[in-house]
């Protein structure tokens, strides 16, 4: 029967009715689509280049971030439509955003432990060039912080390294009796895998003429057998834990807090402690536990001791900023202290007893290597190991295929330093999924060193194979091994691009690699290093606001003037955990407050590191042109770091090869 309102049928009406009704649902959806309201930011940073560490969108315009994690990253028209009444606006004022950097390998305690000691670095990080300097910075020491001595019974320095000073020697009893007779006086080299003591603190290690060497280290020794005061590798390890059991747990807390606050200095948002123990991670938790950090912590526990503690604690999660992300193996030593394990004989050592042929030795026996790694791959733990000499890079790679074959492939295991790793050797890393953390840093403190006396330079030229890992496609991170060197992002950033050593040399031009790839190489690379790549080390929605504030935009800036960039904030889950001081104040950033300790620990070192030590020493130069540079200095030295200063002056001011282009043969 027709409708007698349309004349239509009804099932024609039943459809236009239908029609209306969908069109009227679209069009409200369309406009619900418009008017919907979206997540409203904290804050949103504009102003400046935004480096994301995303291929897909390398840059941005703007970032958003609401809860401590990224919101939006884009265009500044997209971004802003997260603004609302509550949105703090963030004018970069040209300054550059990037991610937060991820340290890749370094042992935050022992930088704390450094920021704690009388400053032996050589310029341009301290003043140490010589033995007599080296007494007069431990005599000025004792003097300034005289109720810490008190409090510790003893002298304690960091970072002296033969190969910076004129002796071309490590210090002796002797020559620390000079300094203090009545107080144990223990100094450690830069490496970490040194250590020199007077006769007390020899005497109070339990060191005697009678003591066997330990299992992976040396006694150096006088012709009557007693020691002579230098101690390598376990024998180090071994004093340094007798004459620091005394200091507490305060003591150690401080240390931790010590190193934690330099690390943000440098813009990292999360730090390492790269050869840990049950004692340490304890020391680590409990100063998590006091609010005591403001950035993320991952330990790697010493493999070699505590094997259970290491299976019960390893997690993905942190609780109040620290974790346990795995275990931590030591195959050899230090290269610059010719303690390395090497396929070959060293090339000129200098400043010990070396018999011919001699390659350095390992600080684990191939066994307990082929165990370590097994049981890690056994129980889905990630490793990693510290391998610096070729021989010692073989031991590793042989374990992690055999451990491979017969559990399957592994955590991401890591290859610490590398530092003369071979050719073939990076391609049975690709083939194997080892991540290599490399050291570039060592062609700006020891590239010298290295080419003249402890591999040659054909091999100094392939020192920290960067070419040949990017060549290959590989993922690696790069690392500053605190206290080692100090944790300074600018510094690793300058010498993975540019490779220069502290004589201007450019030591293998076809390891530079582009700025990009080495900001990769700090943030999201290491990222996944730690298996954290889906939270941190790019600038995507949904990650953490885990942010570093540069000066300026280092991709922009020419390679060559990289290392006067300034870190300007650390930012961690969206909150400021380091600001730099105005530049009229600004310090060197190498020096870094030491920590007060605990009543069982001693009081407050009362004093900071010393300050970039004088450049006309360095350098050895006409008054006027001293008095030239004393004056640059005192205007431009605040705003930089020494390492920084250094790099500067060596290029500006004295002749130097033509630069290669990044990258170029």
């Amino acid at each position: 029967m027709p409708n007698l309102h349309t004349g239509r049928s009804g099932d024609t009406w039943r459809r236009w009715r239908r029609a209306c009704a969908w069109s009227l649902a679209g069009a409200l959806a369309a406009l619900s689509a418009v008017a919907a309201p979206v997540d409203v930011a904290d804050r949103i940073y504009v102003g400046g280049p935004i480096l994301t560490m995303e291929d897909a969108q390398p840059r941005a315009e703007a970032l958003a971030t609401r809860n401590g994690r990224i919101l939006a990253v884009g265009s500044r028209a997209d971004v802003m439509r997260h603004a609302g009444a509550s949105t703090k606006m963030v004018d970069l004022a040209g300054r550059t955003l990037l991610p937060g950097f991820v340290d890749s390998h370094g042992h935050v305690v022992g930088g704390g432990l450094q920021a704690s000691s009388a400053n032996l670095l050589a310029p341009p990080d301290g003043d140490v060039t010589d033995i007599p300097s080296l007494q007069r910075v431990l005599r000025q020491w004792q003097a300034e912080n005289a109720e810490a001595v008190k409090q510790l019974g003893m002298i304690i320095g960091f970072g002296y390294d033969p190969a910076t000073m004129a002796e071309r020697r490590h210090p002796t009893a002797a020559e620390l009796d000079a300094v203090s007779s009545e107080l144990p006086v223990y100094l450690m080299h830069q490496s970490g895998h040194f250590g020199a003591a007077n006769s007390l603190a020899l005497k109070r290690a339990g060191f005697t003429a009678q003591t066997p060497d330990p299992a992976g280290g040396i006694i150096r020794r006088l012709p009557d057998g007693s020691p002579n005061g230098v101690l390598e590798e376990t024998a180090h390890f071994r004093a340094l834990g007798a004459l620091m059991g005394s200091l507490g747990n305060a003591g150690f807390e401080a240390f931790a807090r010590a190193g934690a606050r330099m690390w943000t200095r440098y813009g990292y948002t999360t730090a390492q402690e790269g050869r840990a123990d049950t004692n340490s991670v304890g020391v680590l938790r409990r100063v998590a536990t006091q609010g005591g950090f403001d950035i993320d912590i991952v330990a790697y526990p010493d493999v070699l001791l505590d094997r259970d503690f290491i299976a019960a604690n390893v997690s993905d999660q942190y609780v109040n900023g620290v974790r346990v992300g795995g275990a931590k193996l030591t195959i050899d030593g230090s290269p610059q202290g010719f303690t390395a394990w090497r396929d070959r004989p060293y090339y000129n050592p200098v400043g010990g007893d070396y018999a011919p042929g001699y390659a350095g030795y390992p600080a684990a026996s191939e066994a307990q290597v082929n165990d370590a790694i097994a049981w890690a791959f056994k129980n889905r733990i990630q490793i990693l190991t510290h391998a610096n000499g070729e021989r010692a890079s073989d031991v590793l790679l042989s374990a992690i295929q055999a451990a491979q074959k017969q559990h399957g492939p592994g955590r991401r295991p890591v290859l610490i330093h590398g530092q003369f790793m071979r050719e073939d050797q990076v391609d049975t890393m690709k083939a194997l999924g080892v991540f290599p953390s490399l050291f570039p840093m060592h062609t700006f403190y020891w590239g010298d060193w290295h080419r003249d006396h402890t591999v040659g330079p054909v091999v100094a030229d392939d020192m920290s194979p960067t070419g040949w890992v990017m060549q290959r496609g590989m993922m690696f991170g790069t690392h500053h091994d605190a206290p080692v060197a100090f944790p300074d992002s600018i510094r690793v950033l300058d010498a993975t691009v540019t490779r220069r050593s502290r004589s201007g040399d450019i030591l293998g031009p076809k390891h530079r690699v582009p700025v990009e790839v080495a900001l990769k190489a700090m943030t999201i690379w290491p990222a996944w290093q730690h298996f954290e790549e889906d939270r941190k080390g790019s600038l995507a929605p949904g990650k953490l606001a885990d942010l570093v504030v540069l000066s300026d935009d280092p991709t922009a800036i020419d390679p060559e003037q990289l290392d006067t960039l300034r870190v300007e904030q650390t930012i961690k889950a969206d909150k400021v955990v380091y600001q730099a001081p105005p530049a009229s104040a600004r310090k060197a950033q190498g020096a870094v407050s030491s920590p007060a300790l605990g009543s069982d620990g001693g009081q407050a070192f009362a004093q900071a590191l010393q300050q970039v030590a004088t450049y006309s020493e360095l350098l050895g130069l006409p008054a006027a042109e001293v008095q030239r540079r004393a004056a640059w200095l005192k205007v431009t030295g605040p705003q930089h770091t020494g390492a920084c200063l250094s790099g500067y002056l060596m290029r500006t001011m004295t002749p130097r090869p033509t630069p290669v282009a990044s990258g170029a043969e």
